[in-house]
Formats: structure tokens, sequence, C-alpha cells
């Protein structure tokens, strides 16, 4: 079978690291890497390969997250907790409010 029609891509390192940074921001937004490559136009084992490729050149301790991150996820994890409380609140305030008091 003639592989006619296809033309074998070349991606520059600029577009492949840029292709990784995305897929790991995509991630913590909690899409798929499968997301990432389609939208792309890539497929997902290529962005794979790349991914494992770009975590094998960078020592651990550049991709260890700087306490700052680290304090400010549990600052906001904090106040997601509160949102939700205060939604809940809200919602039963709300219930409470709209039934028929006679």
């Amino acid at each position: 079978m003639s592989k006619r029609g296809k033309t074998h891509r070349q991606f520059t390192a600029e577009y492949k690291a840029a292709a990784v940074q995305r897929v790991r921001e995509e991630l913590l937004r909690g899409r798929s890497q499968s997301d990432v490559a389609r939208a792309l136009g890539l497929n997902n084992g290529m962005l794979s390969r790349w991914r494992r490729e770009a975590d094998e050149a960078t020592p651990a301790s550049a991709e260890a997250p700087s306490e700052s991150l680290e304090a400010e996820v549990r600052r906001l994890r904090r106040e997601v907790e509160t949102l939700r409380q205060e939604r809940d609140f809200a919602k039963k305030a709300a219930a409470y409010f709209a039934r028929d008091v006679p």
C-alpha cells in the first residue's frame, strides 16, 4: 500500500517546546493530552514522545514547583472551599425564602 499524498512533516524545536508547554498547561486545566493533540492537528503518540524527550532533557530540580507557587495553590484551594461554603449557604437561604409562607 502506497503512502502517496502524505507528506512527512518536520517541526522545529521551538514548535515542539511550545506544544509540550501547552499540554502541560491544559492538563492543569483538566483537559486531556488527546484533546490538545487533536487541537494542534498532531498524533497523540508524537506529542507523548515530545513530552518524554522534554522531561529527559530537563533536570528534575528545574521541574520542582517553587515555594511561592505551592503557597498560591494552598491559598487558592482555601478560597475555593470558602466559595463553595458561601454558595451552599446562598442556595439554602434562597430555598428557605422561596418556599410558601402562609
